[in-house]
């Protein structure tokens, strides 16, 4: 599947929108990474932990969003983005979304 930040796909036409997609992921963080982010804010730096669990959240959000594309018909999904946000004190909502289309090479 195709999935571009673009409005157009360089080579194809876009024939028929099919509508928005996308995908969601909630994650908790644990204990561990809190006490982890806890002690780093402290000297500061990267928490790997916390940026590893976004990463992961992201692809995540980005495979349901292309299952969702899939399942209604769609070959490609263009101005693709990202958004978050927090829920409550310890849960981040990553959400992917674009909008689905169905295309031919021009």
């Amino acid at each position: 599947m195709l999935v571009t930040t673009t409005e157009r796909i360089s080579g194809y036409e876009v024939t028929e929108v099919l509508g928005t997609a996308f995908g969601v992921v909630v994650r908790a963080r644990g204990l561990g990474g809190d006490i982890m982010a806890s002690l780093k804010g402290l000297v500061g730096g990267e928490v790997k932990q916390y940026t590893q669990m976004i990463e992961d959240a992201r692809k995540q959000a980005m495979d349901r969003m292309v299952q969702n594309a899939k399942a209604m018909g769609a070959d490609a999904i263009v101005m693709f983005r990202f958004d978050s946000g927090d829920i409550g004190n310890n849960m981040s909502e990553i959400v992917a979304y674009g909008t689905a289309v169905r295309t031919v090479r021009g």
